[in-house]
């Protein structure tokens, strides 16, 4: 199944970030994960994996020292909405090596040594969202597909989308990643057809 996603709608986070702080609510399954035991991150940063593949990583989040575990370093906070760590082994993302990576709403992301993000989105094909000189997004829908949901009803849709900005906190750096999203059927339904005149006035 493939959708048309309006470019302004991809994922934007150099705009809107949510709060990772809604990590949180996951709970923290034991025991702690182990590198070799987790999704391959170079797989969930190209959008070649699925939702449930980045959830996994949920719990990694919310304790440091599982992050470490894995090799990752916490580091400070340059913006208060992306966790993000330096790892021990660069990670190849679309063909380029990054030793940083951040976490951010529903999305993961690997900070690149490039100044421009359009070179990349250029590479990847991907469609413009936001384009002035101070501010770049692009994103294009990688996958998109009907799966079970998590009360086991069909028609939710799994969908994972590329995407390639900049942001203000990391200047000279563009964030290249995916962004991995789960939601229920649409249950809205046509409104009703108005009553007739006759029904509404009887004689």
């Amino acid at each position: 199944m493939t959708r048309t996603v309006p470019a302004t709608a991809v994922f934007a986070l150099a705009l809107v970030l949510a709060p990772c702080a809604a990590f949180a609510a996951q709970e923290r399954p034991d025991p702690a994960p182990t590198a070799t035991a987790m999704p391959d991150l170079a797989a969930l940063l190209e959008c070649r994996l699925g939702y449930r593949d980045f959830m996994a990583y949920m719990p990694v989040l919310q304790d440091p020292l599982r992050a470490v575990a894995l090799g990752w370093r916490p580091q400070p906070q340059a913006n208060p909405f992306m966790l993000e760590y330096r790892l021990n082994a660069p990670v190849s993302v679309f063909g380029r090596q990054a030793d940083r990576i951040a976490f951010a709403g529903d999305g993961v992301v690997a900070v690149l040594d490039l100044a421009d993000p359009r070179v990349l989105a250029r590479e990847l094909n991907l469609e413009t969202g936001v384009d002035t000189p101070q501010k770049a997004i692009f994103g294009r829908e990688a996958r998109a597909m009907e799966v079970a949901g998590p009360d086991g009803a069909p028609g939710w849709i799994e969908s994972a989308v590329i995407n390639v900005s900049n942001v203000d906190s990391h200047p000279g750096k563009t964030l290249a990643g995916c962004s991995y999203s789960l939601d229920p059927p649409d249950t809205e339904q046509a409104p009703a057809p108005a009553p007739s005149p006759a029904a509404t006035h009887p004689r």
